[in-house]
Parts: structure tokens; C-alpha cells; sequence
């Protein structure tokens, strides 16, 4: 049961930052829970992407019905389309990968090397975007395509949506802080809820205890709900010193993550 508090501790507080930042949790969630090795990698994908499904769900509701900020209903659901069509994508080459190597020691590893060297880029391009001349695409085939991207990476690695899609929305449509959190989080709902239906449809369900699953997703529903209320109160440069905070601490969670799959390996 104490293990059950800590997924939950963890489920809630990465919820509520993800909520802010607009970076889904799963981010965060993913490398802290494969740290404690007490779960497979397949389950913790599993239970960070419903985690992350509750919270995208609550803070998208929560954040349009406050007009906490503005949301290119367009730009979003072309992203969003395209990130369910990725994540589908996503799932599969995330499938086809464990029964290749057949040692999901491999496939964390491969997972928190690429986490590490995207958070780094994301981490780099944040300090240094006042000086990035930023785009404004309007284009809905060129949205889908990018979406495409977004919802591969982010079902392969299990993490909901991440950091990259702040980068991606301030970059390639000049979006704020808070416009491109809030569009993030509308992009994470719908790839989510298209990875659950296609992991459920195939029947690749991992083995999870109920408790751990009912606890996260609360967590989930908890810190949506909570880290909306945040959102709509403070400003966008504290935001984007949360952004950068948490970034550095998930490189060196990945980090540690790499050292541990690896030193697996080779036992």
C-alpha cells in the first residue's frame, strides 16, 4: 500500500506542474516511476498515459471554461488529429520494438536516452527563445503533419506529450506561454484517448494492479483540476521558470534512469 501512496503522490504533483506548464505530467511521471524498478515499462507507460488522459481531460475543461487563455480551436484540432494519427504510429513501433529486442531493460533505456537528449533541446531552446525568430504556419496539412510527429514521439515513449509540444507551438505558430499550454494539453487529450482505444482494442493491456491504476488516475484528475486553478492566478514568466525547473531535474532523472537500465543489462 505504501508503494500505492507513492504512484499517487507522484501522479498528483506531476499532474499539477503538467497542468501549469502545459507539458502533460507523463514527462515527469514516466522516468520518476521507472526509477523505483518495482513495475515494467510497458505498465508504467500504461498507467502514465491514463494519468495524463484524466488530467489533459479536466484542464482543457477547466482552462476553456475560465478563458484562462486563448485557444486556436483551427491550429489545435489539426495538431490534435495528426498527434492521434502519431500516436497510433507511436504505440505500434513502441510494441514492435519490446518483441524485437525482448528485454524491456533495452526499450527503458532507449526511452530515457531520447527523453534526455529532447528535454535538452527543449531546455536550451527555452533559455535562449527571446533571441529565436519565431514562425506563424496557418497551413492545416502542414499542422496535421507536425501533429503527426508530436503524438509518435509522445505515445513511443510513454509520456502523453511533453516539453517538445511547447517548443513546437511557440516556434512554428508564435504561440504564448499559456496559448501554447493550453494547446498542448488539447493535443495530449486526443492522442491519449486514441493510444487507450487502440491499447484496449489489441488487448495489450499490461498487467497492472487496480489500485495503482484508480490511485494515478485520481492523482491525475486532482492535479488538473488544481493546477488550472493555478494557472488562470500566476504569471508567464513564472510558468516558464516552473518549465525550466522541471526540465533540469528530468534530465537528471533520465539520467540515473539510463545508469540503471543499463547496469541491468548488463547483470
Amino acid at each position: 500500500m505504501l508503494m500505492v501512496i507513492v504512484f499517487f503522490l507522484v501522479s498528483i504533483l506531476s499532474s499539477l506542474a503538467g497542468s501549469i506548464c502545459g507539458i502533460g505530467g507523463g514527462v515527469i511521471i514516466k522516468p520518476v516511476l521507472d526509477a523505483t524498478g518495482i513495475m515494467s515499462v510497458s505498465s508504467i507507460s500504461f498507467l502514465s498515459g491514463c494519468t495524463v488522459l484524466a488530467m489533459s481531460v479536466v484542464s482543457v475543461y477547466k482552462n476553456v471554461r475560465a478563458k484562462s487563455a486563448k485557444l486556436d480551436v483551427k491550429i489545435a484540432t489539426a495538431l490534435a488529429v495528426g498527434a492521434a494519427v502519431g500516436g497510433v504510429i507511436g504505440k505500434m513501433m513502441f510494441q514492435s520494438l519490446k518483441e524485437a529486442v525482448g528485454d524491456e531493460n533495452l526499450v527503458g533505456l532507449v526511452q530515457a536516452a531520447v527523453l534526455i537528449v529532447i528535454t535538452l533541446g527543449t531546455l536550451i531552446y527555452t533559455v535562449y527563445k527571446a533571441r529565436i525568430q519565431t514562425k506563424e504556419y496557418r497551413q492545416v496539412w502542414l499542422c496535421v503533419v507536425i501533429g503527426i510527429i508530436l503524438g509518435v514521439m509522445s505515445s513511443f515513449l510513454g509520456i502523453g506529450g511533453g516539453p517538445i509540444n511547447l517548443v513546437v507551438l511557440a516556434y512554428f505558430f508564435s504561440m504564448s506561454t499559456k496559448e501554447a499550454a493550453l494547446s498542448s494539453l488539447y493535443i495530449i487529450m486526443f492522442s491519449q484517448i486514441t493510444s487507450l482505444v487502440q491499447t484496449v482494442a489489441t488487448g495489450s493491456i499490461p498487467d497492472v494492479q487496480i489500485w495503482y491504476f484508480v490511485f494515478m488516475v485520481i492523482g491525475g484528475i486532482a492535479g488538473g483540476t488544481i493546477g488550472s486553478k493555478i494557472n488562470k492566478k500566476i504569471k508567464e514568466e513564472d510558468v516558464n521558470k516552473l518549465f525550466i525547473f522541471l526540465m533540469v531535474v528530468i534530465v537528471l532523472i533520465n539520467v540515473y534512469n539510463v545508469v540503471r537500465f543499463g547496469s541491468a543489462l548488463r547483470a
